[in-house]
């Protein structure tokens, strides 16, 4: 079985987002990396050469494959930032409640297990704190250490 290609790397967390350009976002990426701090009372890690990551978990999908990957993350891109929270995607419940706190955030989009925020100023910080906060729960008890 091949090996996921985003892997945790020996980059420090703070050299990456000191060298994220624009100024703006490397602003933002280091308020959103006090954020998830906070709630998930981790010290990121660097996931591949632009994800930064807090926690970790393993499972074996059906299918047989083994997944090692972050519990919640994110990406300051230069468009906008990626926010990995698999928490509202792996539980229909936590993914119901998710949806209502999606409609009070303000402006933002969705993959399948990101949300997409192009400024911080477009959401409300604390409705993001909510949502970072059940997702890493929703997160712990599905995949307990």
């Amino acid at each position: 079985m091949a090996e996921a290609k985003t892997q945790i790397t020996d980059v420090d967390p703070a050299d990456f987002i000191d060298g994220v350009e624009p100024e703006r976002k490397r602003e933002e990426a280091k308020v959103l990396d006090a954020l998830f701090r906070k709630v998930t009372g981790e010290q990121p890690q660097m996931w591949g050469p632009s994800i930064i990551g807090y926690g970790e978990y393993r499972t074996t999908y059906a299918s047989g494959r083994d997944v090692h990957w972050m519990r919640s993350g994110f990406s300051p891109r230069k468009a906008k930032h990626s926010l990995y929270l698999m928490g509202g995607y792996c539980d229909d419940v936590a993914g119901k409640r998710r949806e209502a706190q999606l409609n009070r955030l303000g402006k933002h989009s969705t993959g399948k297990s990101c949300l997409y925020i192009n400024k911080l100023a477009d959401v409300d910080m604390d409705v993001l704190e909510e949502i970072i906060r059940e997702d890493w729960e929703t997160m712990g008890r599905i995949y307990p250490e």
